[in-house]
């Protein structure tokens, strides 16, 4: 064990504290990597060279520029190959702008300002500057799942049971049934007799007093003639019509119930 120096331990190996480095410590070359600033491309590592030196964006200094940036490319070219190929075609179009500024600029018109060289990539900059900018700013709003959650409350409710409609094609061979019934028991009459829709109305409504459902056959009584019937039937209809009754079945083609209306309170 090397000389203890202030009894400072400088790293612990198997829970055993260390107090000096091993000289024959071998740390591979890709074992630590640093990684001080990370770009989005070739145009986030422009602006940010650009805003770090305090160059003017609209009149960028070539050279310091071209070098600071193949510094960089150097950098990654020497780790990571790929990642490199789309910043060398930026280092391509940089340099190709160097050259066309140190050559004499292209006779213009009189009156009309030689084209900048520049012109091009300050264009670019500035448009993913705003991008940019404008991305931070969406970020800053709050997030579903990132900054907040969706709170989620299940109520149980008792809800009122809903028969089904009946169809007008069940009541009518519901009492298409009764008038067949009423032919084998009814006799030979010939009679004049007025008969009140209304009053056959509030019979129907004695009848359901007190009762959970009637079945709509036990409404009428073929004894008592098809006249009778007939008014029972338009009496009822007239019910269900003024919202006073309902008809009711449980599944398509099982037994038709009425029953009085409910009414809440």
């Amino acid at each position: 064990m090397p000389e203890v120096i202030d009894n400072v331990a400088v790293a612990k190996l198997y829970g055993e504290p260390l107090f000096a480095m091993p000289h024959d410590l071998y740390i591979p070359p890709d074992a630590l990597e640093v990684f001080l600033e990370a770009f989005q491309g070739p145009l986030d590592l422009l602006l940010y060279l650009i805003r770090k030196q305090n160059f003017n964006i609209l009149d960028i200094p070539m050279a310091a520029l071209t070098r600071q940036y193949l510094s960089y490319v150097d950098e990654i070219r020497s780790r990571n190959l790929e990642l490199a190929a789309e910043y060398l075609l930026m280092a391509a179009m940089l340099i190709e702008i160097k050259s066309r500024m140190l050559l004499p600029p292209k006779k213009v018109a009189e009156g009309e300002e030689p084209e900048d060289p520049r012109a091009e990539l300050v264009r670019r900059l500035l448009e993913y500057e705003q991008m940019k900018l404008a991305a931070a700013k969406l970020n800053e709003i709050p997030q579903f799942g990132r900054d907040f959650l969706k709170a989620q409350i299940y109520i149980e409710q008792s809800l009122q049971q809903r028969f089904p409609d009946v169809h007008v094609l069940d009541l009518s061979q519901a009492w298409a049934d009764i008038l067949k019934r009423a032919k084998l028991v009814q006799h030979h009459r010939i009679s004049r007799e007025e008969l009140s829709v209304r009053e056959y109305m509030s019979q129907v409504l004695k009848k359901l007093q007190g009762q959970r459902f009637v079945e709509f056959e036990k409404l009428f009584d073929p004894v008592q003639g098809l006249p009778v019937l007939v008014v029972t039937f338009l009496a009822l209809l007239e019910l269900a019509k003024e919202s006073l009754v309902d008809i009711t079945q449980a599944e398509a083609y099982a037994p038709i119930y009425v029953r009085l209306a409910y009414t809440p309170n």
